[in-house]
């Protein structure tokens, strides 16, 4: 059986990525006013390399690669350093909820990107369900940007760059171990941000904070919840197509409006509240959509060959 046989387990296993990162972007939030950017960034893959490099050398996973295959994982590992800088920034400004919705225009261009790039089956139903949720998007960043002005595009660089992270994570990911790739990855995250710091010392966003004993402790929480997140979706995008995932982060929304609600006491105003409705939704339609799709394709394949599928 081929990985991508197993669509339902992917799900699944995004559905625990919706959970954990929302939780790592709330931890990085409250560090944010202690800490410069680029030192969370650090952190954050030291951590991931202190948790996946003692894993992958104890059950014996190869980090070598093709010299294709790490040009990708490069490429993937700078996305993702650039991705989190502006995830990090983004919350020094937003409250979490506006932040995690105004970048869910990514599941609109993943699609896109799967069907041009990827050559993916995209039908028009998820297309259309899919320009709803970017339509309240927009609802949400409307309010945000006449309270903090430019920071309130932020998150659809991050959209952009998740949305190319991605994409490269599913060609990469059907024929890498996942701990193995990340371990991989926090290395060349390692050798680029340590020199980037010693580099940029004396700025605000570069520079070194001894952080407290209880900072210590959100640090390593977060790289923990970060770490866990992106490997359920490095494994997620085995088993399924990035076209069928792409809608399943849409709830990661709830997860950050209730995380956001609990830690920080922010909710969402009126117009944010319907363009997350809006865009929640939409995600929903198109998984119910995908549901529908999975029947009969499954009750085709039990039908014997030359016996016309039932009426």
């Amino acid at each position: 059986m081929s990985h991508l046989d197993r669509p339902l387990l992917g799900i699944a296993l995004m559905l625990g990525f919706c959970a954990l990162a929302p939780l790592g972007d709330a931890l990085a939030k409250l560090l944010g006013p202690e800490m410069g950017v680029g030192q969370l960034v650090l952190l954050r893959f030291a951590l991931q390399a202190l948790i996946l490099l003692p894993i992958a050398l104890a059950t014996g996973r190869s980090m070598r690669v093709d010299r294709r295959t790490l040009a990708r994982v490069v490429l993937r590992t700078v996305l993702h350093i650039a991705g989190i800088a502006t995830v990090f920034t983004a919350l020094l400004y937003l409250p979490l909820a506006d932040a995690v919705a105004i970048a869910f225009v990514m599941p609109f261009i993943m699609l896109l990107m799967g069907h041009y790039i990827l050559g993916e089956e995209v039908g028009w139903r998820r297309l259309a369900a899919c320009a709803v949720g970017f339509s309240g998007t927009l609802l949400v960043i409307q309010p945000a940007f006449e309270d903090v002005g430019w920071p309130a595009l932020l998150p659809l660089g991050v959209a952009v760059i998740f949305a190319a992270f991605m994409l490269v994570t599913r060609q990469i990911a059907p024929h890498t171990d996942p701990i193995a790739m990340q371990a991989l990855s926090a290395l060349i995250a390692l050798a680029i941000m340590i020199p980037a710091m010693l580099l940029g010392a004396a700025t605000s966003t570069l520079g070194w904070t001894p952080p407290t004993a209880t900072g210590w402790g959100l640090i390593l929480a977060m790289g923990c919840a970060g770490t866990v997140a992106h490997l359920l979706m490095t494994w997620a995008l085995r088993y399924a197509p990035s076209a069928t995932l792409a809608p399943m982060q849409y709830l990661e929304i709830p997860m950050a409006t209730l995380i956001g609600w609990l830690i920080f006491a922010d909710l969402p105003g009126p117009r944010a509240s319907l363009g997350i409705a809006i865009t929640i939704g939409s995600g929903l339609y198109v998984i119910l959509r995908e549901r529908a799709m999975l029947r009969p394709a499954a009750g085709q394949q039990a039908t014997p060959r030359g016996t016309p599928p039932a009426e």
